[in-house]
């Protein structure tokens, strides 16, 4: 497998009822670089202009920009476009080798190497992601006593996307996990969600990914321009093989086909926009994505070497 290359436009326009007289804006709109991914290129447009921009790293190592806005104003309209490189990151993936899920539940509470203890802050439960006894039941036939850790990890993410239908009219940005283990539906937010916590339940770390995944339109029709959306799956950590991400939504071992923004506890933490607003009324929100594949660098380098002969 060779590098891919995308480029990404998220468009969000905010339309509001009344006017806002004063707003802030946290966005998490930014790529993240990691070994696997490369950011070559990013910018982004606020309308109107802010008065004040920072940016920041936040707690869990994600770029940030806080926008202040003190002008009246209608609307509001943020695009962030991106240029990234992806490598590929599963070789060697055997899931069925690493080791017993117990031990790595053992090793993690009571370990004190540091890149341990950094995973060990995604055993609990946070804002959207909480324990009971439903969501102990439904994990623990993936993980019967003795099953290889990530053996177990890979049949849990299949299970979610056999035994969950994606219904986007289902579940909203804050439906708790217990309504989704009922309703047997929702989005990717909610199946990473639902994941994520049936990992922790067990006290295995796990952190929620936020990014985006390219789309196939169906057989003869083309891709239509913000046709893309935001996507969330989820990372297990493997004291052995390191962090493994697995998306549920798509039954996949995440790849180079998947591009991360942020990641954190769930999605509160890693929300693309949220801001508070003075003003405004009712508001109606409009978000567009198109993710695109462009030509790979060795493809370019290629390319560009045979127009030179």
């Amino acid at each position: 497998m060779t590098d891919a290359r995308y480029h990404v436009v998220h468009r969000t326009r905010y339309v509001y009822e009344s006017r806002v007289a004063v707003a802030q804006q946290l966005l998490h709109l930014t790529p993240r670089e990691t070994a696997w991914q490369k950011l070559v290129a990013h910018a982004v447009e606020i309308a109107p202009q802010p008065s004040e921009i920072t940016e920041h790293l936040d707690y869990f190592g994600n770029p940030v920009r806080h926008a202040v806005l003190d002008s009246p104003h209608d609307a509001l309209t943020v695009s962030a476009e991106s240029e990234v490189i992806v490598s590929p990151r599963t070789g060697g993936f055997v899931p069925a080798g690493s080791p017993p899920w117990e031990s790595v539940r053992e090793r993690l509470h009571t370990t004190a190497e540091a890149r341990h203890l950094e995973a060990a802050e995604y055993l609990f439960e946070s804002p959207q992601i909480e324990f009971s006894p439903a969501l102990a039941r439904y994990v623990a036939r993936s993980f019967p006593a003795g099953r290889p850790f990530l053996d177990g990890v890979h049949e849990l993410n299949h299970r979610i996307h056999e035994e969950f239908a994606f219904d986007d009219s289902a579940t909203g940005v804050s439906t708790p996990i217990a309504e989704v283990l009922e309703l047997r539906r929702g989005v990717c937010q909610d199946f990473a969600h639902l994941m994520t916590g049936c990992l922790r339940v067990l006290g295995l770390p796990a952190r929620y990914v936020s990014g985006y995944i390219l789309t196939t339109p169906p057989p003869g029709q083309v891709r239509m321009v913000g046709a893309d959306a935001s996507h969330a799956w989820v990372s297990a950590y493997c004291p052995q093989a390191g962090w493994v991400d697995f998306d549920p939504t798509n039954d996949l071992v995440v790849d180079h086909e998947h591009i991360t923004l942020a990641w954190g506890r769930d999605f509160s933490d890693v929300a693309p926009m949220r801001g508070v607003i003075l003003g405004g009324g009712d508001q109606e929100l409009e978000v567009h994505v198109t993710v695109t594949q462009t030509v790979a660098p060795a493809q370019r380098r290629r390319s560009e070497g045979l127009a030179a002969r």
